[in-house]
């Protein structure tokens, strides 16, 4: 029977490590004080963004991130911890937690991990301040496409200039 649970408990172990492995980001939330209408609609929030959102016992998490020597997250380990698996977008857990606090005011965010790296919660709440991948890559492009813009602009100058001052000296001789 011992042996079994054993077997089960590394089981859990290893699934732990897998998720740890391949998510981006890891964002620990303590859920205590949240009724369960506020949990399921978090749930829901998190799975539509592609967001893993599971509850994990403290030793399971700690001996996971020792056996893939992330150091220091024992400390985010006590207490009740829920994790965000952030596996596409490594802000998008941040963002949702950050932004369900501030409408629940019950709860707080423990710290989390970003990309094997232990980070704290300061960090995590500028993480959930950065804008979308999509808007930085549209201003990357606004930023790129500025120069050549302008330059089309200079190069379109010279024939408007020469066309401007023919039609003053067609004008010129026609007075």
């Amino acid at each position: 029977m011992k042996e079994k649970k054993l077997h089960e408990k590394e089981a859990v172990v290893e699934g732990i490590k897998e998720k740890l492995g391949k998510a981006q980001s890891v964002v620990l939330l303590d859920y205590r004080g949240l009724t369960v209408e506020e949990v399921t609609a978090l749930r829901d929030q998190m799975r539509q963004a592609g967001i893993e959102y599971r509850v994990l016992k403290n030793t399971m998490m700690t001996r996971a991130a020792d056996e893939l020597g992330i150091k220091g997250a024992e400390e985010l380990f006590k207490g009740p911890t829920a994790a965000a698996f952030g596996y596409k977008d490594p802000a998008a857990p941040a963002k949702i937690l950050v932004d369900f606090i501030k409408k629940a005011k019950k709860t707080e965010i423990k710290g989390g991990m970003l990309e094997g790296k232990v980070v704290g919660t300061d960090q995590i709440k500028y993480l959930a301040e950065l804008p979308s991948k999509e808007v930085l890559v549209a201003k990357l492009l606004g930023t790129l496409n500025a120069p050549i813009t302008n330059f089309v602009g200079v190069l379109a100058g010279v024939p408007r200039a020469l066309v401007c001052a023919l039609s003053a000296i067609q004008e010129q001789k026609q007075a």
